[in-house]
């Protein structure tokens, strides 16, 4: 049985410049832990695969496409693939959320 902490696990460099760790990664699929600080967002990107996302902590705003969204722990928020998003958090507390890549892409992450 192989365990991974989320809280423990080592960063991994990105884009965004927040807090990101890969806590699974196999040719199925890909989980990446993401924690946004308040103030924080990622860069408007667009993913070759579909993601879903899971807010474990926080209240943020996802942007799918022309869609905003204010959305709290708990909810799960389905992004398909090749359609721009990003997430903001503008609140005064951390913003955890796990992101679920499937399948695991092939191609990069276009940034724009």
């Amino acid at each position: 049985m192989k365990t991974i902490n989320a809280k423990s696990t080592e960063t991994m460099k990105n884009p965004h410049n927040v807090k990101a760790s890969k806590l699974y990664d196999t040719e199925h699929a890909q989980v990446v832990h993401l924690a946004l600080e308040p103030g924080q967002a990622l860069k408007k990107h667009i993913t070759p695969v579909d993601v879903f996302f899971y807010v474990l902590e926080g209240t943020g705003v996802v942007e799918i496409g022309d869609e905003k969204q204010v959305v709290g722990a708990d909810t799960l928020i389905d992004s398909p693939a090749k359609i721009p998003h990003c997430w903001y958090n503008e609140s005064d507390a951390p913003l955890r959320i796990l992101v679920v890549k499937v399948p695991r892409p092939a191609e990069s992450t276009r940034m724009l």
